[in-house]
């Protein structure tokens, strides 16, 4: 639906209109109940001639991005039923709208308006220290720095900026799920506004159904105006961080020793983050890639320096290695920038040196032949602890690849329209080898990293019986399809 409908349909009633919609004396637009009833003065609707819209509806990636007409930032939760009943009623598509991380090429088909959950942010402790409220538009660093400050963490994502709400649908890794699992695992409960406008409450007893579905394919099935999360101990107060910088002549002995590290599933439950890449650092060499891996321990240097000594040992070009709070481990807005990217992802076991060797080989090559496509281009080896996450029950919830230990994703930023074609071929082949290093087991792409050209089985699983029950729960409380736009179950 296009901004002239909009326009002429939507309001926020209580007299209160933020802004110019179109070149339209607002003072015409008169629909004072619309929705049934005014809304309080702290929700603020921003037209695209405003100041304030860009950053409204800025995204990290802007590739193939949902169309906003018009965005609504509501200012209290159960403002947010009546925003989508009114949707409903005069047909217009909706998309809410976190820290607006989705990365999907399945966003590009949005055409309407968007509902910001950025006045939603509270995070509230529940008296026993057990548990914690979390409002929708939370994003990884109010909740990091909520708790933390109050002596308690809860896992969220690995970087401040990312949204806490939108990533916990696609399950949610991050540096805390070797002890605690993932994200939705130590979700409790949903308040969940349905495609019909109707607020519910989403837990093991009520609707125990969608519970299931909500953790990992959440996306599909409402608006979270907030969830109870469970809550930990913070723990030691000081995490230690530590990268090396590698030529490509130490491939081999980087990835045998990660591998050794990694074992089968057993990385040290401290060891929060562990993850490399393949990029270009001019400042060390402008003839190939290098390898970049860090290491991110909840602990002392001392504590962690034996299980870092494999790596130790192995020449590096350049090591930083200090101690920081946990919330500065997640301050990392140099990786939160907005671009034009083009991503493809995969889930591993272990490291295939052959696929490894063939990655870089094809970054080199490609640095040779066109040098603007590898300029700011990144192939991320993720990896986290996975004890937490394997531990629990796989038919628990939606998210179907609790055997993935290591998130593989490609991630080429294209600065000129002429790149895109290249760039795509690149992405695909990288994928490919990874998965052609590991054979016997079927292609998965993270959800929340997923660009939407890959299949349903790769994002929900490849046993019939999940789709299906996706489907069967999609038909029930999403009939219309209006939560259609990331990555769909149908």
């Amino acid at each position: 639906m296009k901004i002239e409908k909009i326009a002429a349909t939507f309001f926020i009633g209580s007299g209160v209109l933020f802004g110019t919609i179109t070149a339209w004396s607002l003072s015409d637009l008169q629909v004072p109940s619309a929705l049934g009833g005014p809304l309080p003065n702290s929700t603020k609707v921003v037209g695209p001639n405003t100041s304030d819209f860009r950053e409204a509806t800025e995204r990290w990636d802007t590739y193939l991005a949902p169309n906003i007409e018009m965005v609504v930032e509501p200012g209290h939760e159960d403002d947010i039923p009546k925003i989508v009943k009114y949707c409903n009623k005069h047909d217009i598509d909706f998309l809410a709208y976190s820290g607006g991380h989705g990365s999907t090429t399945t966003l590009g088909s949005f055409d309407g308006i968007q509902i910001s959950m950025a006045r939603l942010r509270n995070v509230t402790i529940d008296p026993k220290g057990k548990t914690a409220w979390v409002q929708g538009g939370s994003t990884g660093g109010s909740v990091i720095n909520h708790l933390w400050d109050h002596g308690y963490v809860t896992p969220t994502g690995a970087a401040a900026c990312v949204g806490y709400m939108g990533l916990a649908l696609g399950g949610g890794h991050g540096r805390l799920e070797g002890l605690y699992g993932m994200v939705s695992d130590n979700i409790l409960q949903f308040n969940l506004v349905t495609a019909n406008g109707t607020a519910i409450r989403v837990n093991k007893t009520d609707h125990s159904d969608l519970y299931w579905a909500m953790k990992g394919a959440g996306h599909n099935f409402g608006i979270v105006t907030s969830a109870q999360v469970k809550i930990y101990p913070r723990g030691p107060d000081k995490w230690y961080h530590k990268a090396y910088t590698w030529r490509g002549d130490k491939l081999d002995a980087v990835f045998n020793a990660l591998n050794q590290f990694h074992g089968n599933g057993t990385t040290p439950v401290g060891m929060g983050v562990n993850t490399g890449t393949f990029l270009m650092m001019p400042n060390i060499t402008k003839e190939e890639p290098v390898i970049f891996w860090l290491f991110e321990y909840r602990g002392t240097a001392e504590q962690a320096k034996p299980l870092l000594a494999p790596f130790d040992s192995i020449e590096a070009v350049a090591v930083d290695a200090r101690e920081s709070t946990y919330p500065q481990l997640a301050d990392t807005p140099w990786i939160c920038t907005a671009a034009q990217r083009i991503i493809t992802t995969a889930g591993l076991q272990t490291y295939n040196l052959t696929a490894e060797h063939q990655i870089w080989d094809g970054f080199k090559r490609r640095l040779s032949k066109n040098p603007k496509l590898t300029h700011k281009t990144i192939i991320i080896h993720e990896g986290y602890a996975t004890e937490g996450v394997e531990s629990i029950d796989r038919a628990s919830s939606a998210y179907p690849f609790r055997g993935d230990r290591h998130l593989m994703q490609f991630q080429g930023t294209i600065e000129e329209s002429n790149l895109e074609a290249d760039m795509w071929e690149w992405a695909n082949e990288v994928r490919n080898q990874w998965n052609a290093g590991q054979p016997q087991r079927t292609p998965s792409a993270y959800v929340n990293y997923a660009n939407g050209r890959e299949t349903k089985e790769d994002w929900y699983g490849h046993q019939p019986w999940r789709l299906a029950k996706l489907r069967d729960l999609k038909a029930r409380y999403d009939p219309l399809n209006r939560f259609r736009f990331y990555n769909p179950i149908v």
